[in-house]
Parts: C-alpha cells; structure tokens; sequence
C-alpha cells in the first residue's frame, strides 16, 4: 500500500478527511476494482451483489475487496454484523455520485437561489430507484463534515460527506434511510480541529425542546383548499382595503384541560372563530419558527424553516393556514433576520467560524439581547434568511411577514457606544439596508399580495415606499411614535392632559409618510409596562371608559389596526407567555362590555369605506378642531368622496352638554357609535336618542355645525343621515 493511500486511509480513520468518497466506495485501480468500506463496530462485511467478502485492514475498522471490473453493480449493497451480533444490510452510500446540480450551487454562491430550502438541508431523495435522504449543508471553513443520528449511534466517523468544490457546501445521500430520523452534522474546523456537533440550518422539522436535534421531514401531501384565497389576494387592493390585525402568541392564547399546549389544527378552529366574532381581518403569529427557549417568545429562533414541534407538525400548520384562509382570516408571522441565539447547537460559529455572524463583536452582537447579528455582506447569509422568506410564504401561504427589528438592522450604533462606521464613516449598516431591498423587491415579484411589515422605531425616511424610488420596498411601517406618543398621553391624569394636547395631535404632522399600522403589541403589556388597562389612570370605571375611549380614537385615526390578544377584552394583569390569557374577567359586565366595544369598532371600521378607503392619503382626514387643549377634545372628519364621517373624542371624565363642533353638510346626523353606551359598561350618556340636526351656524371653519353632548371619556362616531 503506497504511502499517499496510507496517509488518507488514516484520515478516514481519524474522521478528518475532507474527500471521503476518493478513498470510500468503489473504484477502478490497476485494472482491478477495489470497493472499501468504513463501518466502525462492524466485524464482518460483505458485498451482497456477488456475495463478496471484505477484508478487515488490520487494527482499523475499514474492509476491503479487489476483483475482476463488472463482477459488482455500480449500486450495491452492503451487509454486516456489529459487535452485538446484530445484521444491517443497506447500500453504501459512497457508491453514488453527487447529486445537487453546479447550477444550484452557482446561485447560492451568488446569493440568488430564492429556493435553497429545495436543495440544502434533509430531503427523501431517490437515486436509481434506490430511495433514502438527501443532506446538505453550508460549512465552507470544515475540515470535515459528517451526518450522525441514530441510525449510526452518533458516531462522525460512519458517514462523512464530500464536499462541493469551492462552494463550501457538503452533501452525502445516505440510502434506505427514512423520513423521521433524527440527525445532526459534526463538524470539524479545518484550522482548529475543534468538533461542534450542530443542528441543520436549513432542518425543516426539530425534537420538541429541549431536545435540539434536527428531524428528516417527508414530503408534505397535503392539500390545499385555499385556491380562492389567494387568487383574491392576488389581486388584492390592500391599500384601500380595512385590515384589523389580531396579534397571538400560540402558547398563552388558550390550552388544553391539563394546561398542555393546543395542536395547531385545534387552534385553528378556536381562533376562527374567536376571530370572526371579534370581527378581526388577520392574525398575525409571534414567531413559530422553531425556538429553544419558551420566554424568548420565539424571537430567539434557531430553526428558520421549521414550525415548532410545539403545537404539532409541518403539515398540522399548513392545516391552520388553510382553515384560516377557508374562513376569510389572513395570517401573518413574525419573522426575525435581525438576529439569532448564541446556543452551541445552533447557527453561532457554525463551522468553528463567525460564518453566520461577524468575527467583530462590535459588528456582530446585540449586547441588549445577548444574540449575534447575521454578517449582511456574505451572500450565503443573505440568501439563507432570503430563502427562509420564501420558504413560510410558498410552503404554508402565508400571507405576509412582519420583520421584526429593522432599526436594529439599519443602524451600526443601534444601542452601542462602541462601534464601528460604514466604509464612508457613516453609521448606516449599508449591508443591511441592500439586504431588505432586495427581500422586499423579490417577495414582490415572485408573490404579489403579499404583505411586508417593518417593525422600524425611528425616523428612517421611506420604509414604506418602493425601492426603486429609494424606499426599503416594505408595505407597512409600525407607527411606533404614534403608540408612544398616545400611551403617554392616555397614562396622565385628565386633569395633566391639557398640558400634553401635542402628544395627541402631533401624529398628523407625519401620518401620510408613511404607510402606517397602528399597534398596541404584546411589547406594551410585558417587563412592568402594566396590561392595557392598567395604564389608564383612575378607578375600575374610568379605566375601563379610558381604554374603551383610546380604542375608539385608534379605530378612527388613519392607519391600518393591531391589537395584542388579551388587549380587546381588558386583562387586568400584564401578559404572562407561561400561563393562559385570564378569559374569567369575561364573567364581569365591565370586561364583556370591552370586548363587545371592541367587536362594533371592528364591524364599523370594515363596513365603513369613509374610516379605511384612504387611510395612507390626506383626502380620507380632516381636522374639524385640534386645538381644544383646555376640554381636552379633538374632532375630525373621515372622508371617502362625499362619504364622511365626524369623531369626537373627549378625554376627561367631564361630561360637555352643547359641545359645538363644524360639520361640512347641512341636514341630519346620527350617532353611529359612542363609547359611553351602557352596553359597553358607559355611563349612557349621549345623543342616541336625539335628533341632530346641523345648523346654519358657521363654527370651526365649517358652514354648518352641530351642537352635542359629549359624553365621559368617551369617543362619539356620527355619520350624516
């Protein structure tokens, strides 16, 4: 045996060969073929094909056999026994060729294969009729790259995989292995020799935490019934469309009799119909990509293609999409390329390198959440979390993707002192900035209708707008300043609210810059913030007419809705994700009289085009007065055309009898909604009953006007007759 071969056959006994399939498998040599195997634990091996003994290399566990070329097939099975006496026989895996194509692997390197899910990761495969899975995975700066599981008890020596020229992708077809396997790869640095045992980046299915190992997914049949959903989506007018979103976190929602998780078709057919009595448009989901840590929400994810096992499996959810979609409610997800966990499983140093990440901390990590921050310039990276996108809206529908954190991604000095500039000394993270432009502009053009959210808290021009006129290309920007601004306002005393009227107002001076989403979100109702409820000031009444007041005034105020589940009917104690929502309080006429105020604004605001038709555009708003600090009032026209509708909103608890507000039209009006009404838990105090009747009195700048009486920390929604 010469010296070249010696060497290599001692690497394969070391596991640290990085082209097992040079030395495994079978081979023309000499005019003879040779076929070598490695099995470690075996103590006999043979071709079955032939019938063909191997010979064991002495003090190794690698066997070989030469003979005449034809005598065996070029797919041919192995049988052996193992230390215990027990037999295996399947084919060897180093008797096949390579299987993904130059092509794929010339679009990941360029960072353009919108559908690396298809190729990279665990999938049933078949070669020459010869079924079994499919592995591949990312790991450019491996020594050596193995599967393991339990179909070979963990052990990195048994199947090493080759790898792809310079693409630093390795792939390896294991036959007659079945969908359901358990798997992780092993890697070894090729300059450290460090070993890391990882979970698959690309897995599609993962053990329920805490176990961390990756699970080979089969190929989903499930079918569809959702066709006319999309098709309307498709052709959706979103923009002038209502939307009312209502925000979920699956595992506090609602559980079982024995406090255990819901299975997502059980959820399904719960929320539906929860939803649809709320009178909501869409559920939008905190992160269900796979996560390790229940407190992080799943905003921690280590598995970007796979639902969590927690509420059930891969198809189980593409059933909560499709009853969804069947029932008339859209979903979206949260969806998190800002960030990801350090957990040695997972993506952190994935090849014994910042792969994933950047080597710098100050480039690389999040000191605020303790996570590292994806490496935005290497194409691999961007196209891993670009794929990710695809992946949730082609294989479940979803509708849409609210990305979480984008200031965080957009500033290099997002809350850091010690960083480092832009290579024009700038703090803008150009990297990232190309990133988002580049997921909004191909989720456009490959899914139109779908929807792309930003959760952006700063004043960064154009989130909303289209890249080609310099925007980021997203559809809806969080208006985080709006909900700041309007929560601190609402937690004052009414009788400190004068002093703080521009608070109240101060949105208008920006509402149309943007496409906004109005969200109280599950981030107001956690850390000591207080439920909703209880960041209204006074007593039991007056914080149920203060909260039932802000609903009114966001129901009305330009912007599409969002509320955090719990939010609609009051919970009293902030949002705990370990336990269930408190739905008791339903038992208590004041809570019962939230929700039902919550269900009419929903109802009004989707049957009223005047309240959503231009809700990105000026002529849909007009000021009637903003400038009544000192009552603490505001008034407004929302208009669709000639269509109009006039809000009055107060917010002290002082009752105000012939409140005199401008109203564009002579003629009749009625009060369509008022916030005080008893059976909302009010005061019942109101123009209900009254026939108003608009004046020739010019007020307000209007030729017209009403007088009114405006009832406690309540708003009134009136509507011409």
């Amino acid at each position: 045996m010469n010296t070249r071969l010696s060497s290599d056959l001692q690497k394969i006994t070391e596991a640290r060969h990085h082209d097992p399939f040079s030395i495994l498998g079978k081979h023309d040599q000499n005019g003879q073929v040779e076929v070598r195997a490695y099995i470690p634990f075996a103590t006999e091996v043979m071709v079955v094909e032939g019938e063909h003994s191997l010979r064991r290399i002495a003090d190794t566990d690698l066997f070989e056999w030469r003979g005449t070329p034809g005598s065996i097939p070029d797919r041919y099975r192995l049988i052996w026994r193992d230390s215990e006496r027990r037999e295996h026989i399947a084919h060897d895996p180093y008797s096949f060729p390579p299987q993904l194509s130059d092509f794929d692997l010339h679009l990941f390197g360029e960072g353009k294969h919108w559908h690396a899910y298809r190729f990279l990761g665990a999938h049933p495969h078949e070669v020459d009729e010869v079924p079994g899975i499919l592995f591949a995975v990312w790991a450019p700066n491996a020594e050596r790259v193995s599967v393991v599981g339990d179909f070979n008890r963990w052990d990195g020596r048994c199947h090493p995989m080759r790898v792809r020229g310079g693409s630093g992708v390795w792939e390896l077809f294991i036959p007659d292995l079945a969908p359901g396997a358990i798997y992780k790869y092993e890697i070894r640095n090729r300059n450290s020799a460090e070993i890391l045992l990882k979970s698959d980046p690309y897995g599609q299915q993962f053990e329920l935490r805490p176990k961390t190992a990756s699970v080979v997914t089969p190929d989903s049949r499930y079918q569809w019934y959702d066709q006319r959903w999309l098709e309307r989506r498709r052709h959706w007018d979103w923009y002038h469309s209502p939307m009312s979103i209502y925000e979920v976190h699956l595992g506090s929602w609602q559980r079982g009799p024995e406090g255990e998780p819901l299975n997502y078709r059980e959820l399904a057919h719960r929320l539906v119909a929860y939803v649809t009595e709320m009178g909501f448009s869409h559920i939008e989901l905190l992160p269900i990509t796979e996560h390790p840590y229940d407190p992080s929400w799943g905003y921690q994810a280590t598995g970007y293609y796979a639902p969590t096992r927690r509420f059930g499996s891969p198809d189980d959810f593409r059933y909560f999409v499709d009853y969804c979609h069947q029932h008339g409610i859209g979903v979206f997800v949260d969806w998190v390329p800002a960030h990801f966990p350090k957990d040695a499983y997972g993506l952190a140093r994935f090849d014994g390198s910042a792969l994933y990440e950047h080597e710098d901390p100050r480039l690389g990590e999040h000191l605020d959440w303790s996570t590292l921050i994806y490496n935005f310039s290497r194409n691999e990276v961007k196209n891993f979390l670009l794929s990710s996108a695809m992946y949730w809206i082609e294989e479940f529908h979803i509708d849409g993707l609210r990305v979480d954190a984008v200031a965080s991604m957009l500033y290099l000095d997002y809350s850091r002192t010690d960083w480092v500039p832009n290579q024009y000394g700038g703090r803008e993270n150009l990297e990232a900035i190309d990133f988002l432009r580049e997921l909004n502009t191909a989720v456009h053009a490959a899914h139109p209708g779908i929807l792309m959210m930003a959760e952006e808290s700063t004043s960064w021009p154009q989130v909303s707008r289209p890249v080609h006129a310099g925007g980021l290309g997203f559809d809806l920007k969080w208006n985080m300043g709006w909900m700041n601004d309007t929560l601190s306002y609402m937690e004052q005393e009414p009788v400190h609210r004068k002093y703080h009227h521009n608070r109240l107002t101060f949105s208008m001076l920006y509402c149309f810059t943007e496409n906004f989403l109005l969200p109280f979100s599950h981030d107001e109702v956690v850390h000591g913030k207080q439920s909703m409820l209880h960041k209204m000031p006074g007593d039991e009444w007056q914080k149920h007419a203060n909260l039932r007041l802000l609903y009114t005034y966001m129901f009305t105020h330009p912007g599409k809705k969002l509320l955090f589940m719990g939010t609609e009917f009051g919970q009293g104690q902030e949002w705990n994700s370990a336990q269930v929502l408190d739905w008791y309080v339903l038992d208590y006429p004041l809570h019962q009289g939230m929700k039902r105020a919550v269900q009419d604004l929903n109802r009004l605001y989707h049957s009223s085009p005047a309240l959503y038709r231009y809700e990105f555009e000026w002529q849909g708003f007009a000021w009637i007065d903003c400038n009544d600090a000192d009552q603490s009032v505001v008034s407004f026209i929302r208009r669709d055309g000639d269509d109009f509708l006039l809000v009055i909103v107060n917010f002290t608890p002082v009752p105000r009898h012939g409140y005199r507000i401008g109203v564009p039209r002579a003629g009749e009006y009625r009060e369509l909604f008022n916030s005080d009404a008893g059976i909302y838990g009010g005061s019942n105090l109101g123009n209900g009953g009254q026939a108003l009747r608009a004046e020739e009195l010019p007020w307000m700048n209007q030729p017209y006007s009403l007088p009114l009486t405006l009832p406690p920390l309540a708003g009134l929604i009136i509507k011409p007759a």
